[in-house]
């Protein structure tokens, strides 16, 4: 047994020296929006929102408020909300003296092979058309903007010409759980979708996030538009992947710690539900990759903590080199540096979610959100 955790040891070393120095720098997350100019380029703006009530008048507030000088309209899809969405939208916009800015649409019925929010985000893009803007932005209902936020985006994608430019935005980190598991989930998507690398059009890799996305409409036509990629869960990457293929290949991804998400995961089971709705469509629906990724999360991230507990004093070092990988993010979302020497036990709860992620999977019971099950 002894020869065993030795050989784990090692081969857990390894990797977290590899994850270190040659993974793009993933762990730094260094990949920040430069300040910009002010633009005059066209951007109509796009909002898929279901039941967004709660939040829309912060959100929304933020996009009619910007400091952009170019031509701002913006396309509220409204997905058979039940909340009166719709108006509070309209009386945020009016509130503001900016309703002419501002449209509403009444999303027509999911049809088969469509997500919904790929459905809602489809008609927005098609009304938006008729305006002949030089971008989109396609952001969620519960991302509050940066007030010069569209003015970094646009003026990165015009001085570095880039078709897309997205932005993993600060998500809420107030609770328990979310001090414990968000940072992690952005690490652990980093780790996956090194940002340089996505950034690097010499590489084939492409990642994007879908709360923030700026693109060029000519990029969006180019591949068929979201048509394209109708019935993926993993959107934003799928998004990003079409683009990146079929064109210059120069697409952008970055962290901001001033454009955040207000949706709140207060419990562990929402953080949980969260995860679990895409763990294994991540993994291709593979009983084979599956295997490899429970395998690895043991290997990477607990074998460590079964070595340092038999007296392994190479897993000491490993559990170092954990630790220091992960405190960045940690940094970044302001949590008690304490948080960064959990990293073990965190990757054991996202190993649970992704296995419970597979189980859903073979009962049928697919991706639920907001009321409706892929």
């Amino acid at each position: 047994m002894s020869e065993i955790i030795l050989g784990l040891s090692i081969v857990s070393l390894l990797i977290w020296i590899y994850l270190l120095g040659f993974r793009g720098q993933f762990w730094r997350m260094d990949q920040r929006l430069p300040d910009g100019e002010l633009e005059s380029a066209s951007v109509c703006v796009v909002i898929p929102a279901r039941n967004e009530a709660d939040l829309l008048s912060i959100t929304l507030r933020s996009l009619l408020t910007q400091s952009y000088s170019g031509s701002l309209q913006i396309i509220l899809v409204d997905d058979h909300s039940t909340d009166g969405t719709a108006e509070v939208a309209k009386e945020t916009a009016e509130s503001l003296g900016k309703a002419a800015q501002l449209q509403i649409l009444s999303a027509q019925p999911l049809p088969a092979g469509w997500t919904g929010k790929l459905w809602a985000l489809e008609q927005g893009i098609q009304k938006g058309m008729e305006l002949q803007p030089d971008y989109f932005l396609l952001t969620d209902a519960d991302i509050e903007h940066d007030q010069n936020n569209l003015r970094d985006l646009v003026s990165h994608a015009i001085a570095d010409d880039r078709e897309l430019v997205s932005l993993m935005v600060r998500l809420r980190c107030v609770s328990f759980w979310e001090k414990l598991l968000i940072p992690a989930f952005v690490f652990f998507f980093a780790k996956l979708y090194p940002f340089r690398w996505a950034n690097d059009p010499g590489r084939s890799l492409a990642a994007a996030a879908g709360g923030c996305s700026l693109i060029r409409c000519e990029a969006l036509i180019r591949i068929g538009g979201v048509a394209a990629i109708r019935q993926a869960l993993i959107d934003d990457c799928a998004l990003a992947d079409a683009i990146k293929s079929t064109g210059s290949k120069r697409i952008w991804l970055g962290l901001t710690p001033t454009t955040i998400s207000l949706r709140p995961y207060d419990s562990l089971g929402t953080i949980w539900n969260m995860v679990s709705r895409t763990a294994y469509t991540q993994l291709n629906y593979s009983p084979l990759l599956l295997v490899g990724a429970v395998s690895g999360m043991f290997i990477v991230y607990l074998s460590p903590v079964i070595g340092i507990l038999t007296g392994n004093s190479i897993s000491l070092l490993t559990y170092a080199l954990m630790t220091l990988a992960y405190f960045p993010i940690v940094q970044f979302y302001r949590c008690s540096f304490w948080y960064a020497f959990c990293l073990p036990a965190i990757a054991f709860l996202y190993l649970l979610m992704t296995i419970d992620s597979a189980v859903k999977h073979w009962q049928g019971q697919g991706g639920a959100w907001k009321g409706r099950t892929y």
